[in-house]
Formats: C-alpha cells, structure tokens, sequence
C-alpha cells in the first residue's frame, strides 16, 4: 500500500495550530543536548578531557508540584538536515547494506607481538622512558622561540619523511610489525628517538592502527589484507623536541566507503588548519571539523583530542575535534596537533585488555589523519609536510 505524502508545511501548521506558545512555556521539552565544561571545569581537570569525551545529558518536562498537566508533549527534537545532508546519509547506508551483501569484512584479530627494539646509547632519551606510568598532560603550553622553532621544525621534517616512508611499505601480507621495524631503524639512523616506545609501557616504536582500530595499535603479526586501511601515527624526538603525525593509508584494492572516509577525514584536518592563527579559538576546530564530516553522515570521535606538544610528547592546549564550547586562543609560536578521527558508524569505542587497542564499538571503519602546526600571526605552518 502506497503511503500518503505528507509536507513539512503542513506540519507545521499543524504545531502552531494545536501547540501554542503558551503550551511550551508550561511543558518545556528539549532534546539530547550537548553539555559544554565550563571554564573552571576545564581549567581544573583538563585529563577528563583528554582522555574521554564530554558528557551528554537529556532533560525531559517535569509537571509543577500539585498542578495537573492537560496536554503531553511526545516530541523528539533533532538536528534538521539540508537536502544534500540527507542526501548524503541515505546514500552512505545504501552503499554500507550493498557493499555487507557483497563481502562482510572479518573483525580485526590480534597477532603475536614482539619484544621491543633496542636503542643505542648515544641517543637522546624523553624523560619517560624506564617508567610504565603513564606521563600526565603537562599544564605547559609549547611556545617557542626561534631555537625552539628551528628544532621543532627539525623534528617535524623528519617524522614526516618517516611517515612517508612507511606508507610505501603499505601491501597486502605485509605485518605491521615489519612496518614498525623499519620506522624504528629509520629514525634510530636519523640521530632521534621512536616516541611511542616506552611511552607509559607501550611496547613499540610506532601505531598501526587497522579498519576498525581508532588508535593506539600495537603492531605485531597480523599481515595485512587486500581492503585494509592502516592507520600509521609516527612520533619522532629529535634534539629535546617531539614530531607527531599520522596518515590513513590504502591497502591494495579499498571499496568506496571506506576511500570516501579516508578523503573525508583528511579534508576535515585541511579545513580545521585553514582556521588556525594567533588570536583564533580553539572551538573553530571542532566546528569545522565537524560541519564537513556531517556532510558525509560519518561521525567525530570525541574520545580522542589533539594536543600541545614541543618538548612534551603531550601537553595543553586540549584540542577536541567535535563541537565544543571549550576555551583557549592560539598564539604565536605555540605548537599542537590536529588529529580527527572519523567513523562509518558510533564514535563510540571499546579498548582491549592491551591497554591501548582502541576500535570502534560496532566495528566500523575508523580513520584518522594528523599534522604538528606552529601557529604564526596570519596563519599555521604545517610543520609535519613533506
């Protein structure tokens, strides 16, 4: 049986009709609404928003004491769509149901991890390293001066060489502990040291995160499949400063959901640079991010932020990727990172018994891109770009 067609105007003649102002002052409803930290909040306990993302909490009408309530409001409130936004989501799931028809991708298995990697000597050692503690967020923002520039450019050219290199090592049967191998000897032979190894006891030199892994993937023996996207996130300490980014890359033939994640998320990272200068919020960056990714109908994982980082692998400022009301102005020869990632399905996620291996909680596919950015009076140098 067809059904009848029914237009959004005569919706909402129909609410004015039937619901009047006077209702909704006596029956207040909202939706599910994003509760911001407030600035002390913030400033006090800036780890809660390192680590996790920020709460969502939900109001529903509550009836006076000893006053009868005549009318029930059963409303769901919602974000209205564009007509290409909709679009865009319908589409997605079509191809997401299709694609499941053709070949269901196996969840990801882990493989036997190796020892760590030796390191000489002579090499420059973060302060971390003989501890498996976890470093807390340093409250030190990095801002340089022209030395401290000229190292963390240093250290950005190499981690993106470094990167580079191991995108072309991307194929499938390949292990990502072969992977990790080769980074670690390339910066070892570079004079710096791996950041990650050691690093609150993770045990290698470089994350290789896969499909559904958001971040944090300790590699081992698992080759890599015909399909895959492989997350590579390389640190290097160069001279006392640290170089972070990271790229998804392409494993032989990807299908179409998962190429148009990959791009999507990359141009989220290019939109939230574009809005980076001296004077600027930091809240910019999550609101770019997060329009483009809508777009799309992909979803920003909050959990995950970027950070300040120079001399410190991690420090403030926190910067979060989705939309935020969060503190905080940028200035002039300070460094951070910029490190979205986006999802085919819930940002929600789950962590092995590992520790670190973080996925998505419904197994869907993740992607994630980073840069290191020294912020200048007009604009952000891209200190991780080959």
């Amino acid at each position: 049986m067809k059904k009848p067609k029914i237009s959004l105007g005569k919706v909402s003649n129909f609410i004015q009709t039937n619901f009047p102002r006077r209702m909704a002052a006596r029956c207040p409803v909202t939706g599910l609404s994003f509760a911001p930290p407030s600035s002390s909040s913030f400033r006090s306990h800036p780890e809660k928003y390192f680590l996790v993302g920020q709460p969502v909490k939900s109001t529903l009408p509550i009836a006076s004491a000893g006053k009868a309530t005549r009318e029930k409001c059963n409303f769901i409130v919602s974000k209205r769509l564009s007509g290409l936004e909709e679009a865009m989501r319908i589409r997605r799931s079509r191809e997401l149901r299709d694609s499941e028809k053709v070949k269901k991708r196996p969840p990801l298995r882990r493989g036997k991890v190796s020892g760590r990697l030796p390191v000489p000597d002579h090499i420059l050692k973060p302060p971390y390293v003989g501890s498996n503690l976890l470093p807390e967020l340093s409250k030190e923002h990095q801002i340089h001066d022209d030395e401290g520039i000229a190292r963390m450019r240093a250290a950005g050219e190499l981690a993106a060489r470094v990167l580079e290199f191991a995108g072309t090592m991307v194929r499938p049967s390949i292990t990502t502990n072969e992977i990790d191998k080769a980074v670690h000897n390339m910066i070892i032979d570079a004079g710096a040291y791996p950041s990650p190894l050691g690093y609150g006891g993770f045990p290698k030199s470089v994350c290789t995160s896969v499909n559904e892994c958001m971040c944090h993937g300790i590699p081992d023996t698992r080759q890599l499949q015909d399909g895959d996207i492989i997350n590579i996130d390389v640190t290097v300490y160069l001279n006392g400063y640290h170089g972070d980014t990271s790229k998804t890359f392409l494993c032989g033939n990807v299908n179409e959901n998962a190429k148009r994640l990959v791009k999507v998320t990359e141009e989220c990272l290019e939109r939230a640079i574009s809005v980076c200068k001296d004077g600027a919020s930091f809240k910019k960056i999550g609101k770019r991010i997060s329009e483009h990714a809508e777009r799309f109908g992909f979803g920003v994982v909050e959990r995950f932020v970027g950070h300040g980082v120079g001399t410190v692998f991690h420090s403030e400022p926190i910067v979060m990727h989705n939309r935020n009301d969060g503190p905080g102005r940028m200035v002039e020869g300070q460094t951070f990172t910029i490190e979205p990632i986006l999802t085919l399905g819930t940002i929600e996620c789950v962590t092995w018994d590992d520790g670190w291996t973080t996925l998505t909680a419904d197994g869907s596919l993740a992607a994630q891109c980073e840069h290191t950015l020294l912020i200048t009076r007009t604009g952000a140098d891209i200190l991780t770009k080959c």
